[in-house]
């Protein structure tokens, strides 16, 4: 028989070193769960991903119990790592902090179209391409 599930829950978690502090503690413990076996098993999965953020999607059952998927890191922090940038633009629009080549946004797109509501690469390209945009990142 199949478990009863209670609530879905994502959250954008760092890898390998994620804590009970807030916010994540008090959204595990008003789910119901053992908050303390959920971060254990997640840093372990995690941890050869040290510093990226590894958003991760809890299933809650009716008996407290869980089931956790993990997902690649945002599109933001792909195309962080792909132009080893800091941080994106403050001013959007008139200040370019980086470029990122059309072929390491194609290989984001591909990698991320899993994750995407899309189901194309040219769509998930076009979604790469929109995040650049607003983090001050110019594509060519």
């Amino acid at each position: 028989m199949a478990k009863v599930i209670k609530n879905v829950l994502k959250l954008n978690l760092p890898a390998g070193t994620a804590t009970p502090a807030p916010p994540v503690g008090p959204i595990l413990g008003q789910a119901g769960i053992n908050m303390m076996q959920f971060l254990k098993e997640y840093n372990e999965k995690t941890s050869d991903k040290r510093g990226q953020v590894i958003p991760a999607e809890i299933t809650i059952y009716k008996d407290n119990s869980f089931s956790f998927v993990l997902k690649l890191p945002p599109v933001s922090d792909m195309i962080k790592q792909a132009i080893k940038l800091k941080q994106g633009s403050g001013k959007t629009g008139s200040e370019i902090v980086g470029t990122l080549p059309m072929d390491k946004a194609r290989a984001i797109a591909e990698q991320k179209l899993p994750d995407l509501n899309c189901t194309t690469v040219e769509a998930a390209l076009n979604m790469v391409i929109g995040s650049a945009r607003s983090m001050g990142v110019e594509v060519k």
